[in-house]
């Protein structure tokens, strides 16, 4: 994006864009709305029922369900963000998707089987990474690179901010699915309305380049090209080992509070979801501000990145020495506090080795093959070490692992200090 000089008094320029002041509340409302639906649905509501509809085969049914979908949420990331590319538009993607994802969270509240289960999630994926790749781009759209910690970190508050607010949401309405499904549909789509009715699309500055038609098969390779590029791909492979460790146990808490911590008499997993969340929600949050911030006062993006991701592994053994209620306590605190701080910074850093400014939204959609494939993956890979292990201790020393080779691929990346 070119610079300009701005005279004085400022004026809006397309670097530059009107309703700049309103831009990052609205995403942090749009992240947060995405995460509530990913934590509410994943952690609490998707189990619960799947649970209600075949409890002795909970583990494999719902790692069934989580690896099918993984194939909806991969694919359908990055294709929408390459289609808004090509269109240079963003909001009817934004909107259009959380209207989907409204239809088909309602269409999950009223099944009753885990075949239409594991349709209706499918569907959701698929809307919600439709979503999720538009409002992604918007970042290295419109956001100075500079400032591209602080921004980061300020999206990055809608995990904690959504998570809790899923979760709780989730946990309250447990017992009652189609209310609770409703709920977190009705939270993305009026996130969706907000952000495309206050923070119009800007046009680009110069019309988008004209591009011959090509054969499928180039059109997949170019689509992949961004992983051609030697820091964008470790910066891929890190984020995706981190993503996969830490949401192989998170997505299966709900199970390990009822089948391997011991709880405090009179406490349901549900309701120790709705203590834990918070914990760790309120942690991640101050390490997603204070690392974005100080990554960006220090110019220094690869140690934040680094010792968190390692610091989520080393913590993964707490639940293994403690298996109980205040090693939990203690695990999702260290846990937030690293989780937080990785994807905050990282996203900032992944925003400075994009191989292509004009290619932004397609390049972040691929990159969030690594952050939603594992995502979905991961109750997949936990169904199969719970099984072929013999339990969640297992499962902990797997995600532990994840998180340190993930933080280990950091070491790579030349183009950032």
């Amino acid at each position: 994006m070119a610079t300009h000089e701005v005279a004085d008094p400022p004026v809006p320029t397309p670097s530059e864009p009107p309703r700049q002041r309103a831009l990052l509340p609205l995403l942090l409302v749009a992240n947060s709305a995405m995460m509530a639906v990913y934590m509410g649905v994943g952690s609490v509501l998707l189990p619960t029922q799947v649970a209600a509809i075949d409890p002795e085969n909970k583990v494999a049914v719902l790692g069934l369900i989580g690896g099918i979908s993984a194939i909806f949420a991969t694919a359908f990331n990055p294709i929408a963000g390459a289609l808004s590319d090509r269109k240079g538009r963003r909001n009817p993607w934004i909107l259009g998707g959380a209207l989907g994802a409204l239809a088909c969270l309602a269409l999950l509240g009223n099944v009753s089987t885990a075949l239409l289960v594991g349709i209706g999630w499918c569907l959701t994926q698929a809307t919600m990474n439709i979503f999720q790749a538009a409002v992604t781009a918007i970042v290295p759209d419109r956001v100075p690179a500079a400032r591209r910690g602080t921004a980061s970190a300020l999206v990055g508050l809608g995990l904690p901010i959504g998570g809790t607010v899923g979760v709780l949401v989730a946990s309250q309405t447990a017992t009652h699915l189609r209310t609770g499904y409703l709920a977190l549909g009705a939270i993305v789509a009026v996130s969706a309305l907000l952000l495309t009715s206050l923070c119009r699309d800007v046009p680009r500055t110069e019309p988008a380049p004209v591009r011959a038609a090509t054969p499928k098969r180039a059109q997949v390779a170019a689509f992949l090209s961004a992983l051609a590029h030697h820091d964008f791909r470790w910066a891929f492979i890190g984020r995706a080992l981190m993503v996969l460790g830490y949401f192989s146990v998170v997505g299966y808490q709900l199970y390990i509070l009822g089948d391997h911590i011991a709880l405090p008499a009179g406490l349901t997993p549900p309701a120790a979801m709705a203590v834990l969340t918070p914990v760790s929600m309120v942690a991640m949050a101050v390490s997603t501000l204070l690392g974005g911030l100080l990554s960006d006062r220090w110019n220094r993006r690869k140690v934040f990145v680094g010792v968190s991701a390692a610091l989520a592994g080393l913590v993964m053994v707490v639940p293994v020495v403690s298996p109980t209620w205040t090693g939990m306590l203690v695990f999702s605190a260290l846990n937030g506090l690293a989780f937080g701080c990785f994807m905050a910074v990282d996203t900032a850093l992944v925003t400075l080795v994009l191989p292509s400014a004009d290619d932004a939204a397609r390049d972040m959609g691929v990159l969030n093959i690594a952050n939603a494939g594992p995502q979905i993956i991961a109750p997949f890979v936990a169904s199969a070490i719970v099984t072929a292990l013999g339990g969640y201790t297992p499962l902990f020393l797997v995600g532990g692992a994840l998180s340190l080779i993930g933080a280990l691929a950091i070491l790579p990346i030349r183009g950032v200090r």
